[in-house]
């Protein structure tokens, strides 16, 4: 998570910003590669899973300070903090940690916590109307990192604080509600979220070790074309998880055009095709370039049948709680002799 604040009158705050300023550009150079708490679980078969304790940790001494700063201007203020979130993963993690916020995105695909179905609504995650959000007041705005480079310049120009959430993994989100729960004073409530998720993962981080990690291709679907999602994307984010190798790992993006002769050159095991947005027409969409495009034909993958859609609502841009029906979902594409087997 970063954040800063667009307000360098006083003294105080023109301090208070350049430490956040250097303690974004830290999270930023730590996104350009792989996620804090992945890369030891890209492999079911020849690496070592990480602990919780190592996935959540926030070891970083600016990043730290940052939060603690954050912390103590919110204690300080005489009332409660008017919030914003922009993405219906930042709304819903907002619900679960009993903030009440002042504004919500708008969404026609994800529903949005009850609690905020009556509050303004600011626009869609991608593109919130500034006039709406201004208009409101807000002390912070809360939006996915995902879509910092278009959005921080647009927070820069009003008086507010904002914060990017990490929502490109699991682990990332469960960081940032750590993160917010200690500057919203919600220490309780994140560290039940904490402990649900580290149950589950102790339970689950064994369940395909040992076994030979599939060679994975993601394609991430928008109407009438489609892009590779990396090991830096949310859905890249959950394959790693579940032990799969992505064919396109090694890059500082989260998603990269690419041609499919050299899609070939990769001979993936599975293909998995996920949706950007508008899931119906994707699906249609690769399902007539599938059968339209004689170079898929000669993929192994789909050869042996191996080509799944994957649901909209557990596979979207940003990590949500319902990565555990997701990572369920991907168990028997990619690891279908675990089905046989139990058959």
């Amino acid at each position: 998570m970063m954040m800063s604040r667009n307000r360098s009158v006083k003294i105080k705050r023109k301090i208070l910003s350049l430490g956040l300023a250097a303690w974004t550009l830290c999270v930023l150079l730590g996104g350009c590669g792989v996620m804090k708490g992945q890369k030891e679980v890209s492999s079911a078969s020849d690496q070592e899973v990480d602990s919780v304790e190592t996935l959540l940790a926030i070891d970083d001494p600016e990043e730290k300070a940052a939060v603690e700063a954050a912390k103590a201007k919110v204690a300080a203020m005489e009332e409660e903090p008017r919030i914003i979130a922009t993405s219906p993963a930042t709304a819903d993690i907002c619900d679960r940690l009993d903030l009440d916020l002042v504004g919500v995105c708008s969404s026609t695909i994800s529903s949005l916590p009850e609690r905020y179905e009556d509050l303004t609504q600011v626009g869609t995650a991608m593109s919130p109307d500034m006039e709406i959000i201004s208009s409101l007041d807000p002390d912070w705005i809360l939006s996915p990192v995902s879509l910092q480079s278009d959005l921080q310049p647009k927070y820069e120009a009003i008086d507010t604080d904002w914060a990017f959430l990490n929502l490109r993994s699991v682990p990332g989100m469960y960081r940032s509600i750590q993160e917010l729960g200690e500057i919203f004073q919600r220490e309780e409530e994140a560290q039940v979220l904490v402990d649900e998720f580290t149950e589950f993962y102790n339970d689950y981080k064994d369940q395909n070790e040992g076994k030979e990690a599939p060679k994975v291709m993601i394609l991430m679907g928008l109407p009438g074309s489609y892009i590779i999602a990396t090991e830096n994307s949310y859905v890249g984010s959950l394959v790693e998880l579940a032990g799969g190798e992505n064919v396109y790992a090694g890059t500082d993006q989260e998603f990269l055009t690419v041609n499919t002769e050299d899609m070939k050159t990769k001979e993936p095991d599975v293909i998995l095709r996920a949706a950007h947005a508008l899931p119906d027409q994707v699906v249609e969409m690769f399902k007539e370039d599938f059968e339209t495009n004689d170079i898929w034909q000669h993929f192994q993958a789909v050869e042996e049948g191996r080509v799944y859609d994957l649901t909209y609502e557990y596979f979207g841009m940003s990590a949500n709680f319902n990565y555990p029906q997701a990572l369920e979902e991907l168990q028997p594409m990619l690891y279908p002799e675990n089905q046989e087997s139990s058959q």
